[in-house]
């Protein structure tokens, strides 16, 4: 049994995330900050210091607060997979590929402030990859709070978000492999890649040329045993992917594309949707658990240029975008300032560099980096709400 401690400090978790989740949908605000800073207050860099009792005191909550946390990243992936079309992407893909490809430009700002601080080319790649994904929930989220999600402005924004997923899934694959497996071979990462591409081409196959096959998978009149049925595949097939050396949330995002296709969509939505709810609120405590705020301080000058850089960056980038495809000046300048946000993938990144092993388990990866994007998505999720709702 978990124990009575790690249950009542569980309950904890779930009982504060329930009432910051009740606060925030009062006043129409992303969740996403205060749980990571509920994680802070509550861990053993909050109360922690002052207290013995705190969230991960006792090493069986820890654990299973950090696979919960894991379970989360399944979920965050295999529902932005599930929510992918793609014969839709393939009929745009032209408009999302040029969209995309003058996003791309946002690597810019973290990689040379990263290399510029810290003269190492792995932190660089790191923190280009924090700055550059913005956050799809928290846009997502923001669009429909506006109601601007049958908008032009909307159909951009998700554009750029669907060509930045797809980006960062890769960038996922290079850097767990790396930071993970401890290698610096080329041909270790070829070999990820491949089995990526392996995996991609075969479900794309079989959702053209055999899509009964996932629908006869879920087929069933019983609710309990369809939820049974899908999560049990999202988790089979991410810890298959572990052990293949890709990591489970590339994989879950795949399965989640592979059962977009299928008629349960709607059905894995309304089902499976609480869990992501659930693992993805403890996900975002876990990493706030694990960063020490004291790290802040090192980083402020960091954490400044690279707020306001990376935001003048996505704004323009954005702006431009939008500009290419005849926008006027107020929708194009709506679009670039909703792309501002940042979240939830750039947190995957620091919670993949605090697991770092081998060459890569430094200070400035398995700390520093962590702590740069608990603080820039804190600040920037923060910055990016407020200017979308005063845009106008």
């Amino acid at each position: 049994m978990i124990g009575e401690v790690a249950l009542l400090e569980l309950g904890i978790v779930i009982v504060s995330l329930a009432i910051i989740a009740g606060f925030t949908d009062r006043f129409n605000e992303s969740d996403i900050p205060f749980f990571i800073l509920a994680g802070i207050v509550l861990g053993p860099y909050g109360i922690g210091k002052f207290m013995e009792f705190y969230v991960g005191n006792t090493p069986r909550a820890e654990m299973f607060i950090e696979l919960a946390g894991d379970l989360g990243v399944m979920f965050l992936l295999f529902f932005m997979g599930l929510s992918f079309n793609i014969k839709k992407l393939l009929k745009h893909r032209g408009r999302m590929t040029l969209i995309g490809t003058i996003d791309l430009l946002n690597f810019a700002p973290g990689m040379l402030l990263g290399y510029l601080f810290f003269q190492d080319i792995m932190v660089a790649f790191l923190i280009g990859g924090v700055v550059y994904i913005s956050s799809s929930a928290v846009i997502s989220k923001s669009l429909l709070d506006l109601g601007w999600e049958s908008t032009p402005e909307a159909q951009q924004m998700l554009e750029g978000l669907v060509f930045e997923d797809i980006v960062i899934v890769f960038y996922l694959i290079v850097i767990s492999t790396l930071l993970l497996g401890g290698e610096i071979a080329i041909y270790t990462i070829a070999k990820s890649l491949g089995l990526a591409m392996l995996f991609i081409i075969s479900l794309v196959f079989i959702l053209y040329f055999k899509p009964e096959y996932f629908n006869r998978l879920l087929k069933t009149s019983s609710d309990e045993t369809f939820v049974l049925r899908a999560v049990g595949v999202i988790a089979l097939i991410s810890g298959v992917a572990i052990i293949l050396g890709i990591s489970e949330a590339v994989a879950a995002f795949f399965v989640g594309v592979a059962f977009g296709g299928t008629e349960h969509m709607a059905k894995l939505q309304r089902f499976l949707y609480p869990l992501r709810y659930l693992f993805g609120g403890i996900f975002f405590f876990y990493i706030g658990m694990k960063t020490n705020p004291m790290l802040f301080w090192g980083i402020l000058t960091l954490l400044f240029l690279t707020v306001i850089s990376s935001s003048i960056y996505k704004f323009f980038t954005a702006y431009y975008g939008a500009k290419f495809f005849k926008m006027d000046d107020v929708s194009s300048t709506r679009v670039g300032v909703g792309m501002i946000t940042r979240g939830e993938f750039s947190l995957i990144i620091a919670a993949l560099a605090s697991e770092a092993v081998g060459p890569y388990a430094i200070p400035a990866i398995t700390e520093i980096v962590p702590a740069f994007a608990v603080s820039y998505v804190l600040v920037m999720s923060v910055i990016g709400s407020i200017l979308i709702r005063h845009v106008k």
